[in-house]
């Protein structure tokens, strides 16, 4: 130990956070792996690539590929490393660091890349490094993205920025602020057109038919091939501004972009996939208007049934039992289903109901699951972690270590 200790604390600014601790960070990729263990081992992915794997859903997918089914891993996230003792880097970054620690314990290949995913020159670092050090070929492609901009890959000098907005109107409800730990009114307007565009351009698919047309034509992708990429769809009082709004129209754009991608892989019998997710605590999520107010009546209602999930277990459950397992559930438009628990009708009728009741007073109560939602908030960034109570790091020894 150094004497160079450097005291942390929790620091938000409205729902962003602007802190983290590295160790919790830490405890929490072993959570992660510990779950998945505890699961047992099924026979999926053997050589996976994560397009966002640093974190959330991302992450959740890249730790049970390899301490689920064994695989060897590439992660390509873009996350800020330590600038100094006052800026000791995002969770992300960590979360690269620990995740890398653990496989290479388990004598796992995990390979992490730090830099913009929507490049060209990522593209072809990564398909370098799978010619040369990887193996290959890889069998999984997840697209986990949710970035604010991209530029154009035509005219880099045009850069469009993703907008959580409804369309066609102004939509006012309740949103969160974890800072002050209150509830406000909050009115959004509608998006432009262009803000429309934008966001599909950068949340939709054209990225990942990009990433899988170089795979391929580099050929790296191996026989059976399989890719995926998470959509979220919800419940009607979130429609305005997800299924229905700047973000429903990248995840719609987003689906085309599946059908295209199994045109380009069908002669490796390869699958294009498109999971609608459960709703969960990220640190997207927690800035979509009215957003957050739906997830404490929803945990509410899901932890009295015994369904609610975090990012670990609902991602495990979607790769052990439906991408890789007996227990598939499709959809009418062939998408898979996971969220299936999340629309029980039961479910969403007690939630709405629920949502109902919840006023600026009332809200922080044991009426919903707030208090679940903020500490899974703050997990995210290494605080609240069950058995790590340190209130300063050792800043020699974490700025050694690097993803």
């Amino acid at each position: 130990m150094s004497d160079k200790m450097v005291k942390i604390s929790e620091k938000l600014k409205g729902n962003v956070a602007r802190s983290v601790n590295p160790y919790g960070c830490r405890q929490e990729v072993i959570n992660q792996i510990n779950y998945v263990k505890g699961k047992g081992h099924y026979d999926g992915a053997k050589k996976a690539l994560i397009i966002g794997g640093s974190s959330s859903y991302g992450l959740a997918s890249r730790i049970t590929q390899a301490f689920g089914s064994g695989a060897d891993t590439i992660s390509v996230a873009f996350e800020r490393p330590v600038k100094d003792e006052t800026m000791l880097g995002t969770a992300g970054w960590w979360n690269n660091i620990y995740f890398k620690q653990e496989a290479e314990k388990a004598g796992l290949l995990a390979k992490n890349f730090n830099g913009d995913a929507f490049t060209e020159d990522m593209k072809k670092q990564v398909i370098d490094y799978i010619k040369g050090e990887f193996g290959g070929q890889i069998d999984l492609l997840v697209y986990s993205v949710a970035a604010p901009k991209r530029s154009n890959p035509n005219n880099p000098d045009e850069v469009w920025r993703s907008q959580l907005k409804p369309i066609g109107k102004e939509v006012t409800g309740y949103n969160i602020n974890l800072q002050e730990n209150s509830l406000f009114e909050q009115t959004i307007e509608g998006a432009t057109q262009e803000e429309v565009d934008a966001t599909v351009h950068v949340m939709g698919g054209e990225d990942w038919e990009i990433w899988v047309q170089e795979l391929k034509d580099a050929g790296v992708l191996a026989e059976g091939f399989k890719t995926i990429l998470y959509s979220y769809i919800g419940s009607p009082v979130t429609y305005d501004f997800y299924h229905e709004g700047t973000l429903g129209k990248a995840k719609d754009a987003a689906e085309e972009s599946s059908h295209k991608i199994q045109k380009m892989i069908d002669d490796i019998d390869g699958k294009s996939l498109i999971s609608v997710s459960k709703a969960v605590t990220t640190k997207a999520s927690v800035v979509i208007p009215i957003f957050p107010v739906y997830c404490i009546a929803l945990y509410k209602v899901m932890q009295e049934k015994g369904t609610h999930e975090t990012p670990i277990m609902h991602k495990d459950r979607l790769f052990r039992d439906m991408v890789y397992g007996n227990k598939p559930e499709f959809d009418e438009r062939g998408r898979l289903r996971p969220d299936a628990w999340e629309q029980d009708e039961d479910t969403q009728k007690k939630t709405v109901a629920l949502m109902k009741q919840i006023t600026p007073e009332n809200f922080n109560t044991d009426l919903t699951a707030y208090s679940t939602f903020r500490k899974e908030f703050m997990q995210i960034n290494g605080f609240e972690v069950d058995g790590v109570n340190n209130d300063s790091v050792d800043y020699d020894e974490i700025t050694k270590l690097r993803p």
